[in-house]
């Protein structure tokens, strides 16, 4: 059976295009990339059906939002922006959480689908698994093959709209900042290989740290939540600064260090990524990089609802916050 993501594929375009121009989408799509979907499916022989034209025009006012772990502040702040958002529009979101399991995910997805929701929304990094990733776009394109629209928040894998931070760019600036304040010896609590954010901004602090011609550093894989940073944190080592590949992993490591009598930041300074608002409040302040979460929430949704002619990817870049719990060692050395 000829499938919406044989059409793209044939065609050269995004599923989410695909769709727009098969199943009666009100998103207008432009002349020349129009006429090679339409080409494309008389080619294969693909029929688009009623039913996916029905969803396409806006049957249903609830949006499906799949994140990762609700009770990681960093999905709880996007499902804020996104709800927000929402509400504005006048539509219901339906959140589910797929506790990193990315067969759960797959499983939203087409639970999703059967429920005829009007749009979902995937918040969450890929796995470093292409089958695992083959499958989730499959199970897309036969949603948006019925009519629905996609966005997600994380890496640009499943060609639809995308928000994709900046992750390994972002770290690589907190690299540069920290080795400015006179840190040489690092520490990464690098969280799972497999996680394509964690793996990210652990390639990106390496690779800052080499270019500025530093000491490699010891890096610490574990869990991707406050447990493994906090397990992490008995492995760094010498280390005069440990960066912790989310600000939850950094919480935990800074629990690690005053159990132990390990001051920050005078014994070891501590920084994390994201800029989690609940998490401002630590004390000592974490030096991290912030990202605008809500406004990623909200844009995705945005993302979803808008008229585009192909699949947009938007890079949101992170900004580096130096707060107290990383210390200045230049006139200490």
């Amino acid at each position: 059976m000829v499938t919406l993501e044989d059409v793209a594929r044939q065609a050269g375009v995004s599923l989410a295009t695909a769709s727009r121009v098969l199943n009666g989408s009100t998103r207008q799509v432009g002349a020349e990339l129009r006429a090679r979907v339409e080409r494309a499916a008389d080619e294969l022989g693909y029929r688009a059906n009623i039913a996916a034209q029905t969803l396409a025009r806006g049957a249903s006012n609830v949006i499906g939002l799949v994140v990762h772990d609700l009770t990681d502040p960093y999905f709880a702040a996007l499902a804020d922006g996104t709800m927000r958002a929402a509400a504005g529009e006048g539509l219901l979101v339906m959140v589910g959480t797929t506790h990193r399991d990315p067969e759960q995910e797959i499983a939203y997805v087409a639970t999703l689908h059967a429920q005829r929701v009007r749009a979902v929304l995937l918040a969450g990094s890929r796995v470093a698994d292409p089958e695992v990733t083959g499958r989730l776009r499959q199970e897309i394109a036969r949603y948006l093959d019925s009519g629905g629209r996609v966005a997600c928040v994380g890496q640009d894998l499943l060609g639809v709209d995308t928000v994709a931070p900046a992750n390994r760019a972002g770290a690589a600036a907190l690299a540069r900042a920290l080795a400015e304040l006179g840190h040489t010896r690092f520490a990464v609590l690098a969280g799972p290989p497999q996680l394509m954010t964690a793996a990210d901004r652990c390639a990106g602090f390496v690779e800052a740290l080499d270019e500025l011609g530093l000491p490699e550093p010891r890096v610490v894989h574990g869990a991707f939540d406050r447990d493994g940073g906090y397990a992490a944190a008995s492995q760094t080592g010498d280390a005069t600064c440990v960066f912790a590949v989310n600000d939850v992993m950094a919480v935990g490591a800074l629990a690690a260090y005053r159990e132990r009598g390990v001051r920050v930041p005078q014994d070891v300074s501590v920084a994390g990524f994201d800029d989690i608002a609940t998490l401002r409040d630590q004390v000592p302040g974490l030096t991290t990089v912030r990202l605008p979460l809500k406004d990623m929430g909200a844009r995705a949704l945005e993302l979803a609802l808008t008229a585009e002619e192909a699949a947009v990817v938007e890079q949101v870049t992170g900004e580096v916050v130096l707060r107290e719990s990383v210390r200045d060692v230049r006139e200490a050395r």
